[in-house]
């Protein structure tokens, strides 16, 4: 507005606007209540998220054959000399008269470390003086058990390998994990020829593990490589026995907490994996895998056990792809029902990835570094 004042010079006012708060006053106060909503719901899904993570640590601690293990366990032990009633039938021959002491002695002692959970966290912590210990003192070499292996290569079996040539690479490993005896003979390209420690599952050793002739036929990649082994059931022992009286070199089993935490982990996984892809519940998982039968496959606990005894730890042959064969020797296709491979998958990559922390390991347990060949 425009006016003149006594003088007669024009003068412009401006007429001050009359403006609300209330309508701005609203929009903060709804600004407001959005991002306390927003924060509360994140904090409620993340709740619920840690809410549902310790769920599945509590389940998959839950062991479905515990029972059963440990009533076998007791008849096995609980057997005598004349009285074999209650041994399983493929035990029940001179070879089991002639070895049951020593049996009983492993499987009693194996029995003990398994029933004693207090220790079973630290575990891993423990590999290098189990494992590499006695390979160490066969070979004359004392004094460097409490030190880890500088590199490793756990060979896998996959089909993959078939579409690679991996084989110097391997090779070039202070140390080659193999397993369940694959075969190396005209894959060398591939998968190398070198062999330090045979990892099979007992199912393996007990199929090869009978007296012919002089002495226990398991040295698929030669008479001076180590051979160490996890049981699928407490009887296997005795191969074991038998095994380790024409055994060289060392045949060990794997400690029985070391088994745990593998079976926890791949479980936790599984469970996980489960519940996101399936929105199913808890106990809807082991109907769908067959819990009873349910077991990590030979590969994942090789691949455990290489963190647990090597500086560096290189992988090869995990892995699938649709016109793969399941195992690079053989023609099968399909893979065992009994292992959860996805899980497994899921938990080499989080290794790999470097998340942290991984379920059921120490604190104290320094992961090494590792590297996926596919």
């Amino acid at each position: 507005m425009i006016s003149q004042n006594k003088h007669g010079y024009a003068i412009c006012s401006i007429k001050p606007i009359k403006f609300s708060f209330r309508p701005l006053f609203a929009l903060l106060l709804l600004f407001l209540f959005t991002a306390t909503l927003t924060s509360r719901t994140m904090l409620s899904q993340s709740k619920l998220t840690q809410k549902m993570n310790t769920l599945l640590l509590n389940y998959a601690t839950i062991d479905s054959v515990e029972e059963q293990w440990n009533q076998e366990i007791q008849q096995l032990l609980d057997s005598s000399l004349g009285n074999e009633s209650r041994v399983p039938v493929a035990l029940r021959s001179a070879l089991f008269q002639r070895y049951l002491p020593h049996f009983q002695e492993a499987l009693n002692d194996w029995a003990m470390k398994r029933n004693n959970k207090s220790s079973q966290p630290d575990i891993m912590l423990e590999l290098t003086r189990l494992v590499k210990h006695p390979i160490e003192k066969h070979k004359g070499l004392v004094g460097s058990d409490h030190k880890k292996y500088q590199s490793c290569a756990v060979v896998g079996n996959s089909g993959i390998l078939l579409n690679t040539n991996y084989g110097k690479l391997i090779d070039s490993n202070e140390v080659v994990i193999r397993l369940n005896h694959a075969r190396v003979e005209g894959f060398e390209n591939k998968v190398g020829s070198k062999t330090n420690i045979s990892f099979v599952n007992s199912n393996v050793l007990h199929a090869c593990g009978r007296i012919v002739g002089s002495g226990c036929l398991c040295h698929t990649y030669g008479a001076d490589v180590a051979t160490i082994m996890y049981l699928c059931q407490p009887a296997h022992i005795m191969d074991y026995t038998v095994c380790n009286s024409f055994n060289k070199t060392p045949l060990m089993v794997t400690d029985p907490r070391f088994d745990m935490v593998c079976a926890r982990i791949v479980k936790y996984y599984s469970l996980k994996r489960f519940v996101m892809e399936t929105g199913m519940g808890l106990k809807e998982w082991g109907p769908a895998h067959d819990e009873a039968f349910f077991h990590y496959s030979s590969g994942f606990q090789a691949f455990m056990l290489a963190l647990g005894i090597c500086e560096k730890v290189s992988m090869f042959g995990f892995g699938k792809s649709g016109s793969a064969k399941h195992h690079y020797h053989t023609n099968q296709r399909a893979e065992l029902h009994l292992h959860d491979y996805e899980a497994e998958y899921a938990f080499y990559r989080d290794i790999v990835d470097g998340h942290r922390p991984i379920p059921f390991l120490s604190d104290e347990f320094h992961i090494p570094p590792v590297l996926m060949y596919r």
